[in-house]
């Protein structure tokens, strides 16, 4: 008999695509992290390719395994189709992407709101930066992602705006037009770093970058440790231990997208995009009432 492919170790490779990462995924499928490897092992030895690489601290599907990854999702679909038909229904699985700056301090409302929306659907949620989820979803490794409007030419559909602030520890204070301004960023490719590069130098101060972070918690914590500013959309007012730097031109608001994959059931656009609309919306009009819950969880 030739090779075959094994439904559970094919469902644990595409969980690693879902939860970004092998920890996350033995926490989604209620495992351990070793079991997780172990079945991409053994999925290696079946295809006979690395289907993962490791990058500095990261873990990266190769070429194979975004190849793998596309008809696992396939043949799972397949056998979950062929269940239902069969009166053994399971949840359909639904793979959801976000950038950090939609859900910060108010990540459990989000989700909620998505869930209450889709209640046939087992949504799983994936935080990462706007190109990722965008790659993700163009190949159809996400099923929709929420981004930054940044990226270019990816389409979607906008679902909320979020304001553009100069952000910096209290008592911060720019450095003469001689001396270089700290910038804390994420790591390149990041279109706002270079938009505040490209402010900054463009009112005569070279720029030094101080810090450089793979997510939104390392740049917050970089500008309240007095290292730099940042520029960062915030969906909910300024960050606790953070002020607005005002003296610096105001920025243009940066839209918040819903990308869907090619060929996801339409109405479940709508009923995600509706939803989106309907929870920023409600958070713009009560901002006094989501600052109070917002510093009872930082208190916490």
């Amino acid at each position: 008999m030739g090779a075959l492919l094994d439904l559970v170790q094919l469902r644990t490779f595409v969980a690693i695509a879902d939860c970004g990462g092998f920890g996350r995924a033995a926490s989604a499928l209620r495992t351990s992290q070793p079991t997780v490897s172990q079945h991409v092992r053994s999925l290696e030895r079946v295809i006979g390719q690395p289907l993962v690489e490791k990058t500095g601290r990261s873990t990266r599907f190769t070429m194979a395994g975004e190849t793998l990854l596309v008809e696992a999702r396939r043949l799972l679909a397949v056998h979950d189709e062929a269940l239902c038909r069969l009166g053994a229904e399971r949840t359909a699985g639904l793979t959801v992407g976000a950038v950090e700056h939609a859900g910060y301090q108010t990540l459990p409302d989000l989700l909620g709101a998505l869930m209450a929306a889709l209640p046939t659907r087992d949504v799983v949620f994936r935080l990462d930066r706007s190109t990722p989820l965008a790659e993700a979803t163009q190949k159809g490794t996400l099923d929709m992602a929420l981004i930054l409007g940044v990226v270019p030419d990816v389409g979607g559909r906008q679902v909320a705006t979020l304001p553009l602030r100069w952000l910096a520890a209290p008592g911060w204070f720019l450095p003469p037009p001689d001396r270089p301004v700290p910038l804390v960023a994420f790591q390149e490719p990041c279109a706002l770093r270079r938009q505040a590069v490209s402010v900054l130098e463009g009112l005569g101060w070279p720029v030094r970058i101080t810090t450089e972070a793979v997510n939104l918690e390392g740049v917050l914590a970089a500008a309240r440790a007095r290292l730099g500013i940042a520029l960062l959309p915030t969906a909910f007012g300024v960050p606790k231990g953070l002020e607005e730097i005002t003296p610096l031109p105001a920025q243009d608001p940066v839209g918040l997208r819903l990308l869907s994959r090619r060929g996801l059931d339409p109405e479940i656009e709508s009923s995600a995009c509706a939803a989106l609309r309907e929870f920023f919306s409600s958070m713009a009009e009560f901002p006094g009432a989501l600052a109070a819950q917002v510093a009872i969880g930082n208190s916490n």
